[in-house]
């Protein structure tokens, strides 16, 4: 008989894997050559990455409530705002114009997927904001929890997706 551990501890121990492997790549020992310019660079892209991503691995792991379709909800909107958040990181320090292009898709539709989980739950939506088209690399990232830019603007295709 197999023990399966919760989902909140696999989201524990991913998150914690995701933080010590970045922690192990910015500790490299000192007798090595130092890191390329290029990698240098990368630096701040990789810093807000890792944050983005440890967030939603913090904010996934929820406390189970007895509800599966709530606990469904809470697990995969942190999801969604990870992706969102990797994606703004993209759009500030990226410069491939097709991967701006994916990563701006990814904002909208993340975004519009947040907002029918909570219209099928019965939950309020948070006011509308317009989506980044591009994110000036000027601009500090979103530290906020949920983002909720453009759901107005996309409810007629989330209806479809609803069915209604």
């Amino acid at each position: 008989m197999s023990k399966s551990l919760p989902i909140r501890n696999l989201a524990i121990i991913a998150a914690t894997l995701s933080s010590t492997t970045f922690a192990f790549a910015q500790d490299a020992p000192a007798s090595q050559a130092p890191a390329s310019p290029a990698i240098q660079a990368e630096a701040p892209y990789l810093t807000e990455n890792d944050a983005a991503m440890t967030k939603m691995m913090n904010d996934m792991a929820v406390k189970p409530t007895g509800n599966v379709d709530r606990d469904f909800v809470e697990m995969m909107i942190p999801h969604h705002q990870g992706a969102i958040d990797m994606a703004q990181a993209y759009l500030r320090y990226g410069t491939n114009e097709q991967l701006k292009r994916i990563a701006q898709e990814i904002i909208v539709d993340q975004q519009q997927e947040i907002a029918a989980m909570r219209l099928a739950l019965g939950d309020p939506l948070p006011p509308s904001t317009a989506a980044p088209t591009q994110v000036d690399p000027n601009t500090p990232p979103i530290s906020s929890g949920q983002n909720s830019s453009s759901m107005s603007s996309g409810m007629s295709m989330m209806n479809m997706k609803m069915g209604n």
